[in-house]
């Protein structure tokens, strides 16, 4: 196969032979597949097959891979600048946008990625209060920056530890963590700590590590107690923000954050990322205020035209109810399936266009520490019995998986197809 020669080609080249540690099939076992195109709810790898893609690049392709009104929006601009380095008019149309309609945003200032939006966050934040700590839970993932990688999820859940080597002890000093879902906890560090604290930073929807729905309760009683204590609420809405409704989890919840970050679906499938919130304290960025970030690279006009454009497609059509009815369906189903021929009971767990496939349990799974054992190596096994069939997933037990309008009910009738063959092989 061409997938398992290029591999042995790219470990010469690049660490792992890969340039991010989950594409590696590290948690799941074999070679990676190299893929060479994708269109709509299909990628097609390298020697010509094609698989029904239910990863969509983990998140941003809201209406799948190239959608044709998108695509004619990225040639037209493919033909017009590929990158400025100074002010133009794109980034700006995007902003007023995105400000427009978001009701707790007021100012937004564009980067390259979700880590970067939520490093220059922090930065404001320590600038707005003064202080140096930040508060974080495990099981949340807010990209790979130092202040914020540990304990995290993503593609490190699947290693031995969710630690990163080459972060000196200095570096987290002022990193509190704190479980998901602990009431108690919670209380009793801000009691101790409150005063210290700069920023909670939380994705409203923990999504790296499995998918983790929160208590409303419990998401409440953490932006009661930030504001009690003088603390910056930080919603990580990189993956869930205009994917889980226009507003993201914040509208959703009826929480308004002091700083939210975005990321996926705002570039439109391109590298982008934005960190945006109230205006005093975005005005501390520069050049108006003195929290320095910049960025040679930032608001790329490419990102800016297709994240528009998507955002604009999705304001007009809400397509959020259709694609979390076809998620339901298909993982109710498709769990069904599973159980048929599983030597143990799967189930799916669901929040709009997201889903999670994990072994059942007793509980509704909201912290780390009730993820069942054992889940990863028989996820793994699913994962290639699938793959085999023509079904792609992301390539971890701990990652989630996602629709768009893309997967009609044509699409998604020949997955439980496909599973059935799948599951009567494995």
């Amino acid at each position: 196969m061409k997938s398992d020669e290029l591999f042995e080609r790219a470990k010469l080249v690049s660490p792992g032979g890969v340039h991010s540690p989950v594409r590696s099939f590290a948690s799941v076992g074999g070679n990676p597949v190299f893929f060479k195109s994708a269109m709509g709810a299909h990628l097609t790898d390298v020697d010509g097959k094609e698989y029904i893609d239910y990863c969509q690049s983990f998140g941003p392709l809201l209406f799948g891979h190239r959608h044709p009104e998108i695509a004619e929006v990225v040639r037209e601009t493919i033909e017009t600048a590929w990158s400025f380095g100074a002010c133009e008019p794109y980034s700006l149309a995007l902003a007023e946008f995105i400000v427009s309609k978001i009701p707790f945003i007021e100012k937004i200032r564009f980067v390259n990625s979700g880590t970067e939006a939520v490093m220059s966050a922090l930065r404001v934040a320590r600038a707005a209060t003064g202080r140096s700590k930040i508060l974080k839970f495990d099981g949340c993932y807010h990209g790979h920056l130092d202040a914020l990688l540990v304990k995290a999820g993503s593609g490190l859940a699947g290693l031995s530890s969710s630690d990163s080597a080459g972060i000196g002890e200095e570096l987290i000093q002022n990193t509190l963590v704190l479980p998901l879902d602990d009431d108690e906890s919670l209380i009793q560090l801000f009691e101790r700590e409150g005063k210290n604290i700069s920023v909670v930073a939380i994705e409203p929807l923990p999504a790296n590590y499995g998918l983790l729905p929160q208590r409303i309760e419990f998401l409440k009683n953490i932006a009661t107690l930030a504001k009690k204590y003088g603390t910056l609420l930080l919603f990580d809405e990189v993956i869930s923000g205009f994917r889980m409704g226009f507003q993201g989890m914040a509208g959703l919840l009826g929480i308004e954050p002091d700083i939210v970050c975005y990321g996926k679906i705002i570039g439109g499938g391109f590298p982008v990322g934005a960190y945006a919130g109230k205006a005093i304290f975005m005005d501390l960025v520069a050049p108006q205020g003195k929290v320095y970030q910049a960025g040679t690279l930032s608001a790329n006009p490419l990102g800016m035209r297709a994240g528009l454009a998507t955002l604009s497609k999705a304001w007009k059509e809400d397509p959020y109810p259709l694609i979390a009815e076809s998620t339901k369906f298909l993982t109710s189903n498709l769990t069904s399936i599973i159980n048929e021929k599983s030597d143990f009971e799967w189930e799916s767990v669901n929040e709009g266009s997201l889903f999670w496939l994990k072994q059942k349990t007793n509980e509704q799974i909201r912290k780390v520490s009730s993820i069942p054992k054992g889940h990863k190596e028989n996820f793994a096994k699913l994962f290639h019995a699938l793959l085999k069939e023509g079904i792609y997933l992301a390539p971890s037990g701990y990652e989630v998986g996602f629709l768009s309008t893309a997967h009609t009910k044509e699409i998604l009738s020949e997955t439980l197809d496909k599973t059935r063959t799948a599951m009567k092989k494995l």
